[in-house]
């Protein structure tokens, strides 16, 4: 199973496209968003030919991003689990770190998936894989110069499971 996996897109239409165009060339099942839409009508985009799975980032300051979600997919609200295939998954937004940490350490997941800090960036711990695909360039230390999205590819397994994809928008 493929699944992509994208998060910070701030109401880029753009972006929010051609992560969509990316995901269908790549025949994704899955996307789960990792929050901060911002507003629902960039939300609605990711009505497409997969399933659909967010939470709530902490921009997200429109409600109806929940009912706009729930309309085509499932709204997870602050941080869900799911479970593609044999592969547990936890995904929350990343505002707090501590609770990213938390998440990969207590190895109850093989993989935890956030955004917040718009880097990219794979970590494998005591077999858990924390993957934050990136999000739109800001200008704050540690943010990506570009717009990044990932895929995970549950027949494989660890970081290797995990590829960056960088957008042009």
């Amino acid at each position: 199973m493929l699944v992509g996996i994208v998060s910070d897109t701030h109401d880029d239409l753009a972006a929010v496209e051609a992560a969509v165009d990316l995901f269908e060339s790549r025949g994704v099942d899955a996307v789960v968003h990792c929050g901060d839409f911002v507003a629902p009508f960039s939300v609605t985009p990711f009505d497409a030919g997969f399933d659909f799975y967010a939470v709530r980032g902490n921009n997200d300051g429109e409600w109806a991003v929940e009912s706009t979600v729930n309309s085509f997919g499932t709204y997870l609200g602050e941080a869900g689990t799911l479970a593609f295939d044999s592969v547990d998954v936890a995904v929350a937004h990343g505002t707090s770190g501590v609770v990213v940490d938390a998440l990969v350490d207590c190895g109850d997941y093989d993989y935890v998936l956030h955004g917040h800090t718009h880097g990219r960036g794979v970590e494998e711990r005591d077999g858990t894989v924390r993957v934050n695909p990136g999000g739109l360039p800001i200008p704050v230390k540690g943010a990506d110069d570009d717009f990044h999205v990932a895929t995970l590819d549950t027949t494989e397994s660890g970081v290797a499971a995990v590829t960056h994809h960088r957008l042009d928008r």
